[in-house]
């Protein structure tokens, strides 16, 4: 059984500085930095100290669309819609190495857990892997029919998978450098993807409003939930293996039980879409932003002291033959009622409370707005 909660999530700090959308958030090892992109070209690196004064570091040319910390938190990846990535130190000086790596917008890039490699996806149909020293080029994949919105390697580096919007999940084989299985599921674009923390399993979201989540070694869907009423942007998994957040356009973050299959909470906060969300390295804190420019974060309060196993134990010969399972489970919006007690509106936000008719009408404008946006996105690339 996963951890029971000690209290509630709570928003623990709101930062203001970025002047457009939100895009990536990612925190430190040590959780004494933040660091966010954002569509104003900026990378903003938070301290979680109070009075501490935040970095702005300025470099790309057009919208930083992801960042994120190396697993020593000793550098800073960046990639941009100017094609470029850069590598930054995190200091005040703000110095970086920038290489261009694609021909398209780098929507991802991803330090394999070593520190050692770097892959990178873009709208130029491909990913690459490249050294961080000396951003030397390696080896790309490019079997996608359309962008690649985000590529991850396993937590042993063996493996990469990749999310596209060609609907698809690929995995991928580091060493043999092919194509090991293709993820079809999804009915509309795969915005993000991740690995659990064990390897054997990962997690994809996509703009059917819908979460995944397939074994790896038996390549079997385990869960699939539909909780969101909108594209749901990211996701990340708590560092136990047991929970999983996510953030949508419907402007809501949802933690969700992935042993008891169930929905935790709802955390409304985001004035608009949710872009981007994150768990820290202990677990004890998520970081959140989104399309009204604001990093969010939270303490997720859950009980470290009492985690058990994250996923169950089936035997296959010897204990050496151990292998661990998430359990298979398939639940829609329908499927269960949701506490009142488990939709949190935090106080600390700016949030305004509109007459409900108000409401229905703001959020049938946004989801047409959806509409049209993917439409659009269709007939520009038919009219390519």
């Amino acid at each position: 059984m996963a951890a029971p909660c000690v209290d509630d999530p709570s928003l623990e700090r709101n930062f203001r500085g970025h002047k457009d959308a939100v895009t990536s958030v990612d925190f430190n090892l040590n959780v004494k930095q933040l660091v966010s992109g954002s569509m104003d070209s900026c990378l903003m690196i938070w301290h979680m100290k109070p009075h501490m004064r935040a970095y702005r570091f300025v470099g790309h040319k057009d919208a930083v669309m992801c960042v994120q910390f190396s697993p020593s938190g000793h550098l800073v990846a960046s990639g941009s819609r100017d094609k470029t990535v850069r590598i930054w130190v995190p200091n005040l000086k703000g110095e970086s190495t920038v290489f261009r790596a694609h021909t398209g917008t780098v929507r991802s890039v991803h330090f394999s857990n070593d520190g050692q490699s770097l892959v990178t996806a873009s709208d130029d149909k491909t990913v690459k892997v490249w050294t961080v020293h000396r951003q030397k080029f390696l080896f790309s994949f490019s079997q996608h029919i359309n962008w690649v919105r985000c590529a991850k390697f396993s937590p042993d580096g063996r493996l990469i998978v990749s999310a596209s919007d060609d609907k698809t999940v690929k995995l991928w084989d580091k060493t043999s450098r092919e194509c090991v299985h293709s993820f079809c599921e999804h009915g509309g674009f795969v915005n993000y993807v991740d690995f659990h923390p064990s390897g054997t399993c990962i997690a994809a979201a996509g703009t059917d409003n819908t979460v995944k989540l397939w074994d790896v070694r038996t390549n079997r869907l385990l869960q699939h939930y539909q909780l969101h009423s909108a594209v749901v942007n990211a996701l990340s998994f708590h560092p136990s293996g047991n929970y999983l957040i996510t953030a949508s356009s419907d402007s809501t973050l949802k933690i969700l039980d992935l042993m008891e299959g169930r929905l935790l909470y709802t955390l409304h906060g985001h004035l608009g879409p949710a872009t981007c969300v994150a768990f820290s390295r202990s677990g004890e804190l998520f970081a959140s932003g989104g399309v009204d420019e604001q990093v969010m974060v939270w303490k997720s309060n859950f009980d470290t002291t009492n985690y058990g196993d994250p996923l169950k134990t089936h035997r296959s010969g010897s204990s050496k033959d151990e292998v661990k399972s998430l359990p298979e489970m398939d639940f829609s919006e329908t499927s269960f009622r949701i506490k009142a007690q488990d939709s949190i509106r935090n106080p600390q936000t700016d949030v305004v409370t509109l007459p409900p008719a108000v409401t229905n009408t703001l959020e049938h404008i946004v989801s047409q707005l959806d509409v049209l946006t993917q439409m659009g996105r269709l007939r520009f690339r038919e009219v390519k």
